[in-house]
């Protein structure tokens, strides 16, 4: 692979802008932008490790609400189920 004038010119603008990003984050704003980054990183952080911790007491909360739905709009889904897989309704 030969390399042409675009290559060049993609290689000096890559170059020259991280040349500005990097004279921009020694000035008192680029860091201050840093701090900010960092803090809303570690937010995200925080709330996706929440999520996690949740999310098994969410799913089951989340299928009981769904079974209760289906048994009061549809109170003879799980016998119609049953029928369709061939098994024997559970006696309530």
């Amino acid at each position: 692979m030969s390399v042409n004038a675009k290559h060049l010119a993609t290689f000096i603008l890559g170059a020259a802008a991280g040349v500005a990003l990097n004279k921009y984050a020694q000035t008192e704003d680029g860091q201050k932008l840093m701090s900010d980054l960092k803090e809303k990183g570690m937010q995200l952080k925080t709330e996706a490790e929440g999520a996690i911790d949740n999310a098994p007491e969410y799913f089951e909360k989340l299928k009981t609400q769904l079974a209760e739905m289906l048994k009061t709009n549809f109170p003879d889904a799980e016998a119609t189920i049953h029928d369709i897989l061939g098994k024997k309704p559970d006696a309530a």
